[in-house]
């Protein structure tokens, strides 16, 4: 705790603040925080001083931004805090922790379009604690796993819908399956799954598929900073993900996958950092340690297999000087 910026300072309120010898000498403080390191000291020299302590730690890849360094964790280890910090600012860690994203579910081979939901971006939670000492185990989740760090959790993103299935719940949740019935060769009626819930402060539902006359088009997953499928006739487009500058560049992270909206041939969608899915082609893979969701599979007379999650992130953040 910093010493008053007016009025009477004694020796004692210096000592407790900076510790010492008894008997007390000014000298023993040249130096200290802004006082001169020689010559002539007086009381008003102390004015607003204190004798911070800054964190230590290691852990992860290190780089450091003006008086701050900035822990990056791509797959799990530890964090280890050697010095914990006194003073307001100089004990306090900013955390971003990205959950793995949703896995997409795949679209069978069938004569009719089958279409499964995208998978849903991972839990995206950033604010800050109060530094203790000690090992701090953090875990990357890959897809469709938590991360964790300070004892903080972030949940996994839901798994996108089978054909005409619900999307499953996570820190956003997956987007909702399609499947088309046929009459005389001829689309009669589509099956549509609902999508799953997201997490209050990690992420958004998935897009729902209503059941009725066929569209073509199965549901988005969710992501950090909206729902999947921002209109009915883009029902396929995933939510976007949320930015964070805490490694020093302004970054998204946690969309979620877009899914299919036509039969054989399949469309792009726009899903944050998740994939979209592909045109003519087997769906995307959201890219690692974005926690993006994977897109879902669009076919007819084919089979793909659902675009797989990406994996988490942490960050931690904290005044080393």
């Amino acid at each position: 705790m910093a010493l008053q910026s007016s009025g009477a300072i004694s020796l004692s309120d210096i000592q407790t603040e900076f510790t010492g010898s008894n008997p007390i000498s000014l000298s023993e403080y040249y130096g200290s925080d802004t006082v001169p390191a020689s010559g002539a000291i007086s009381f008003n020299d102390f004015y607003g001083t204190s004798n911070a302590v800054f964190m230590v730690a290691t852990g992860g890849t290190v780089t450091t931004s003006g008086d701050y360094k900035i822990h990056k964790f791509l797959s799990s280890g530890t964090f280890t805090v050697s010095v914990a910090g006194n003073a307001a600012g100089s004990n306090t860690i900013e955390y971003l922790i990205v959950a793995g994203g949703g896995q997409a579910s795949g679209a069978g081979n069938n004569s009719v379009p089958t279409i499964g939901g995208g998978g849903a971006g991972g839990g995206f939670r950033t604010s800050t604690v109060t530094a203790t000492t000690g090992a701090k185990t953090i875990v990357v989740g890959g897809g469709s796993s938590n991360s964790s760090a300070l004892g903080i959790t972030s949940t996994q993103g839901g798994n996108g819908g089978s054909p005409g299935g619900a999307g499953g719940s996570g820190g956003s949740g997956g987007g909702g399956g399609l499947s088309i019935s046929y009459t005389y060769g001829q689309p009669a009626y589509q099956y549509g799954g609902s999508g799953g819930s997201g997490t209050s402060g990690q992420g958004f539902a998935g897009k729902s598929v209503p059941s009725g006359s066929a569209d073509y088009c199965a549901g988005g997953g969710g992501g950090a900073s909206e729902t999947g499928g921002t209109s009915p006739y883009a029902r396929q487009n995933g939510g976007n993900g949320s930015y964070s500058s805490i490694s020093g560049t302004n970054t998204a992270y946690a969309g979620g996958g877009g899914a299919g909206r036509s039969g054989m041939t399949g469309s792009t969608a726009t899903g944050g950092v998740g994939g979209g899915a592909s045109s003519g082609g087997p769906p995307s893979n959201a890219a690692a340690n974005t926690g993006g969701g994977g897109a879902g599979g669009a076919s007819w007379y084919s089979s793909w297999a659902g675009g797989t999650g990406g994996s988490g992130i942490v960050y931690l953040k904290y005044k080393f000087q």
